[in-house]
């Protein structure tokens, strides 16, 4: 086994070296020793054949060797007694620097069977290096001035070794001014400072030259020394001093580019060019990107370079240096705190959001409509807002927070009266002057089913002439709704009842879309004058809402029907009608009477003799509106014993309709006469009551004397005015339009608007209202044959 020494060591040390040898792991394959480093050549390091489990005869044999992983040979292996031993000088610092492990890898090759093992010889460092400082000799200055207890820091000793061997110790050789202290730093490293005890004086000491000796740790103990030179200097031996440590400034915000902010004035005691000061900004917190600060570094002002915005920045701390242009340079210090006075530059911004729209209108008050919140990048009052609300109306603001608002519903709203509101939220600060924002809020109102459909008037009056074709056009009925969308969709539909024993539905229709209503067959007016009933308008909202509306239809008369003569002269057969021959002149023969179903002027006759059946000069003629058949002149026996007319009996329609009557006179003597009325009154007695009276009372009539026809002419013209006088009084105005609402009333469809002159005209009116009384006047006055069954046009 080799011994590994370095010159001087003891039988320790020796022994000690005697005793490294290493453990070795069989688990993991490989094979571990140790050795220390600087070991001389042969040096014992161990025995791997024996180690490995190899024959020490058989190495040679089975091509034993060491190869070593780009290192080079440090290490080499005795194959004749497989012995591991230090083939050249190892240095740990050389192979390995400062790192704490330190080891040669080997790999030990056997052939035949091959077989390849790993060894790890780990280097121990011994204390073979002494401290070393960078220099040779180190340079302090240290001012007169400078006070008690002040440090100076110095540059260490460095050691190669590691461990308990690089940990150094410093020692200052004796003087009276400087001693040595010893700062740990975090890396554990010790630095020396020296600190000073004794005021300098450079006049008595100019320069002190001391020697800093470094100890390490290891055994035995190194060393390495440094000669420090301590330089004394003079004169600049007083630093620039400000007023106060500390100034507080205030500057509004928005201050002009170039405004002044400060002017420092630092003074130094010292004189010459030891207290010549120029003046520095040495930090600015914090940094800002508007606003920098300038120093003129002779006069000490600070000006404003940028914008003070105090959104941004509302306070600045900076710290100025004032330096002299002694050697070496002291320097004094101040701080700065510069306050922003904010000012109202800042407008107030309104956000609307979370709208709950559109707003229906059964939405109950209270509800929110939507969330506001403002804000105001100034402060104090320049940052307090307040919202308002514009235009007056159903909504309100109510704050809920600070800076915060809901937009509330206050009362109903109603779509048809405001389909949707503009309104305009305000926010005013509390500045002078005051900045304000406004944020639009356009507030739609969602339409609900609340109007029922309606129509311009409650009852329409409608004229159709009779006899129209079957789905006539007759009127549309328009009802309009204020909601919208379907809730504004009407659709029309009857209101069904019964028209005497028919339906309704049989008469008219309406169409469901449009509102037409159509004639579902021919009206006549003879059999319904008047037509009541009711269209219903029903919307499509839910639930659904209608109205309704009354339509009275008047059906207008046209000439349809023809006049109808009544008896007696309306048979076949003539009814003879005796005449004496001694009749004065407007004797009244006969008279015809007749009938139109129609009404107004298409009902109003007229009667005229035709010509063909007159010959020569007739004696006889026909009232043109009275139907009576008077003599015109005193009858002669030229005229013969026996006339037969033919009269015509015409309405004043358009196209005019027609009738004929014919009436046989007998032209008799006045005693002839009296036999013929007495053979008549047997006759008529035979025939019945009715003919005797009627007999009986044309032959009474005869001997009435002139005096007596014209007491009773008087008295029928009296009462025919007064008749006429309380028609007039009892007529019904006529109506003012074709269509028009109020109550019925009675039309008549003549163009000269006068009575129906027909005797059994039919009034029959179909409505869902009581029936209007109608006048009926009788169509002749009893007087005498003279002047009987004269109808008065009304």
């Amino acid at each position: 086994m080799g011994i590994s020494q370095r010159g001087g060591l003891g039988a320790r040390q020796l022994l000690f070296s005697l005793l490294l040898h290493t453990a070795w792991e069989v688990g993991s394959g490989q094979i571990h020793y140790s050795v220390q480093e600087e070991a001389k050549h042969g040096t014992f390091v161990g025995r791997i054949a024996q180690d490995l489990g190899l024959e020490v005869e058989e190495l040679v044999t089975r091509l034993f060797r060491v190869v070593s992983k780009g290192r080079r040979d440090y290490l080499e292996v005795n194959v004749q007694n497989g012995i591991l031993f230090v083939n050249s000088r190892i240095d740990r610092e050389e192979l390995c620097g400062r790192s704490p492990v330190c080891s040669i890898h080997l790999e030990v090759i056997v052939e035949k069977p091959l077989q390849v093992f790993h060894v790890e010889v780990e280097i121990k460092d011994i204390n073979d290096n002494p401290p070393v400082f960078p220099e040779k000799q180190q340079n302090v200055f240290i001012s007169e001035s400078r006070l008690l207890d002040s440090h100076f820091p110095l540059e260490g000793a460095s050691d190669a070794d590691i461990g308990a061997n690089s940990l150094l110790k410093y020692q200052l050789s004796h003087n009276d001014y400087l001693t040595l202290e010893m700062i740990t730093k975090n890396d554990k490293r010790i630095v020396p400072e020296l600190v000073l005890h004794n005021l300098l004086d450079r006049e008595e000491t100019p320069e002190i030259s001391l020697l800093l000796t470094a100890t390490d740790g290891g055994k035995p103990e190194l060393t390495g020394t440094v000669e420090l030179l301590i330089t004394v200097l003079d004169v600049n031996d007083n630093p620039p001093k400000f007023d106060k440590s500390e100034y507080k400034v205030k500057l509004f915000e928005n201050s002009p580019n170039g405004t002044l902010m400060i002017k420092l004035n630092a003074s130094d005691a010292d004189k010459g060019i030891n207290g010549e000061i120029s003046y520095a900004i040495k930090r600015i917190s914090p940094e800002s990107e508007k606003c920098v600060f300038i120093m003129n570094s002779v006069t000490g002002d600070i000006l404003i370079h940028g914008e003070l915005d105090f959104e941004d920045n509302s306070v600045y701390e900076i710290q100025v240096t004032a330096t002299d242009r002694g050697a070496p340079p002291m320097v004094g210090h101040c701080t700065i705190l510069l306050e922003v006075v904010d000012i109202n530059d800042n407008a107030p911004e309104v956000s609307v959001t979370s709208l709950s729209l559109p707003v229906l209108e059964n939405t109950p008050p209270g509800t929110v409509i939507a969330l506001i919140s403002v804000s105001d990048r100034d402060s104090g009052a320049n940052g307090q807002v307040t919202c308002s609300l514009s235009p007056p109306g159903p909504f309100t603001l109510v704050s809920t927070f600070r800076n915060y608002y809901s937009l509330v519903l206050d009362s109903s709203v109603d779509r048809e009266s405001v389909p949707a509101y503009e309104l305009v939220v305000t926010a005013r600060d509390g500045g002078t002057p005051v900045f304000w924002a406004t944020a639009r809020v356009s507030v739609g109102i969602g339409d609900v089913n609340d109007n029922a459909p309606s129509f311009e008037q409650p009852v329409y009056t409608v004229f159709v002439k009779e006899n129209n074709p079957p789905g006539h056009h007759i009127f549309t009925v328009t009802a309009s709704d204020p909601d919208a969308q379907e809730n504004a969709l009407v659709s029309y539909s009857l209101v069904e009842r019964r028209v005497g024993e028919r339906p309704l539905s049989s008469y008219v229709s309406v169409h469901s879309e449009s509102g037409k209503v159509y004639a579902l067959q021919p009206l006549d007016h003879e059999e319904l004058e008047l037509l009541q009933f009711q269209v219903s308008a029903r919307d499509s909202g839910f639930p659904p809402l209608s109205s309704n509306v009354s339509l009275q239809v008047f059906v207008l008369d046209e000439n349809d029907n023809a006049p109808t003569v009544l008896p007696p002269h309306s048979g076949d057969s003539p009814v003879t009608e005796l005449v004496s021959q001694s009749a004065a002149v407007g004797h009244v023969v006969a008279k015809i009477r007749a009938v139109d179903a129609d009404s107004g002027y298409n009902a109003w006759l007229s009667y005229e003799l035709l010509p063909e059946v007159v010959t020569g000069h007739s004696p006889f003629r026909v009232g043109l509106y009275t139907g009576e058949i008077s003599t015109t002149r005193t009858l002669e026996e030229s005229d013969g014993p026996r006339k037969v007319l033919l009269v015509l009996v015409k309405d004043h329609g358009k196209p005019a309709l027609s009738a004929t009557a014919t009436v046989s006179i007998s032209l008799v003597e006045n005693g002839l006469l009296v036999k013929a009325l007495s053979f008549n009154a047997a006759a008529a007695a035979a025939a019945g009551p009715a003919s005797e009276a009627r007999v009986r009372k044309e032959a009474a009539l005869v001997d009435v004397n002139v005096y007596l026809i014209i007491a009773i002419c008087s008295v029928s013209s009296l009462l025919v005015l007064s008749l006429l006088l309380y028609v007039a009084l009892r007529r019904p105005a006529p109506p003012q339009g074709v269509y028009g609402p109020g109550k019925p009333t009675l039309a008549c469809s003549s163009e000269v608007e006068s009575w129906s002159y027909s005797q059994q005209r039919r009034q029959k009116v179909c409505s869902g209202r009581p029936r209007p009384k109608l006048i009926s006047w009788p169509s002749a006055l009893t007087f005498p044959r003279q002047m009987r069954r004269v109808r008065i046009p009304v």
